[in-house]
C-alpha cells in the first residue's frame, strides 16, 4: 500500500484479476501494546459468549502476565505471543485489501519460514521459502509481477524477500506463461527510484492519494509506535504521500504533464 496503493487501486478499479502475496508475517513489528489490547477485548468477549471456558481465560491471562509482568527489553516472545502478532498484521492487511476492492480469495500469506525467528535477526533464505512462492505464482500464472525492490529497508527483510521472489522467477523462466509475463520493482517507504532509472510511472490523482493513504491507515500497529519505522520521523502514510508528490514534481519540472502524485516502478528483466 506505500508503495504502490494508488496502482493497486487502479489495477482493481479496471477489473484485473488481481493478487497479494504477504510473503512474511511481519510479526516482530507488532508493539506489545497492540497485543495486550487485543487480548483484553478477547477476554471481555469470552466473558461475554463463552464465560465458562476456562482453558481460553486462563491463556489469555498467561500471555497478559507475560507481556505485563515477565518480559524484559531484549526478551523474545513466546510462541502466542508471536502467533498473535502475526494474526494483527494478517487482518490489517486483509482490512486494506476489502477497502481497495479485492477478492477476499485473493490475499495470500505465505509466511516464509526464514522470518519465523522471533527477533530482529533472521533466518537464511532455503529452498522452503522459495518453494512456497512458486507455488503461488504457479496457480496464478500473472501476466505482471510487482515485487519489492527496496535495499533501503532499515532492517534487511525486503532484500531476503526480493531474493525469494527473483529466484522463483528464474526457476520459472522457461515456462511459457513466464515469458510473457512482466517483472515491475518499487520501493518501499524509505526511498525511491532515481528519475533517471524509472521506467514506468503511474500518474495519482488526488481522490487516488486521498483512498491510498485510506488503505496505508488500514494498518494500525504500523501507524505512530511500530518498532521498525528507521530514522525518519514522519508516519508512513506521510512519507508514502511526499515522496509521490515529489515524483511528480521532478516530471513536472522536466516539462511533462503535471500530476498530484506518481508511483515509479523498475522493470526487472529475466536472463
Amino acid at each position: 500500500m506505500i508503495s504502490m496503493g494508488g496502482t493497486f487501486q487502479r489495477l482493481v478499479d479496471q477489473h484485473h484479476d488481481v493478487h497479494v502475496a504477504y510473503q512474511t508475517s511481519g510479526n516482530i513489528a507488532v508493539g506489545d501494546e497492540e497485543v495486550i489490547r487485543y487480548v483484553w477485548i478477547m477476554l471481555n468477549v469470552l466473558d461475554r459468549f463463552d464465560a465458562n471456558n476456562e482453558e481460553i481465560r486462563n491463556k489469555y491471562k498467561r500471555i497478559l502476565k507475560f507481556l505485563t509482568e515477565e518480559k524484559r527489553s531484549g526478551d523474545s516472545d513466546s510462541t502466542d505471543v508471536l502467533y498473535l502478532k502475526g494474526q494483527i498484521r494478517r487482518e490489517e492487511a486483509r482490512a486494506a485489501c476489502r477497502f481497495v476492492g479485492l477478492k477476499p480469495e485473493n490475499v495470500h500469506f505465505l509466511d516464509m519460514p526464514f522470518y519465523e525467528t522471533g527477533k530482529v535477526q533472521k533466518g537464511k533464505l532455503t529452498d522452503k521459502d522459495i518453494v512456497k512462492i512458486i507455488d503461488l505464482l504457479e496457480e496464478v500464472k500473472p501476466h505482471q509481477i510487482f515485487v519489492a525492490g527496496d535495499l533501503a529497508d532499515p532492517h534487511g527483510t525486503h532484500k531476503v524477500c526480493l531474493d525469494a521472489a527473483l529466484a522463483a522467477i528464474h526457476e520459472l523462466k522457461a515456462t511459457l506463461w513466464m515469458k510473457e509475463c512482466r517483472i515491475w520493482m518499487y520501493r518501499g517507504a524509505w526511498a525511491e527510484w532515481e528519475i533517471d532509472h524509472i521506467e514506468m510511472a503511474v500518474p495519482i490523482s488526488p481522490e487516488q492519494l486521498r483512498r491510498k493513504r485510506n488503505s496505508i491507515l488500514k494498518h494500525q500497529s504500523q501507524m505512530e509506535s511500530a518498532p521498525f519505522m528507521g530514522n525518519d520521523e514522519r508516519l508512513f502514510w506521510q512519507r508514502a504521500e511526499d515522496r509521490n508528490q515529489a515524483t511528480a514534481q521532478l516530471y513536472n519540472q522536466l516539462g511533462l504533464a503535471s500530476y498530484e502524485a506518481i508511483e515509479a516502478f523498475v522493470e526487472y528483466k529475466v536472463e
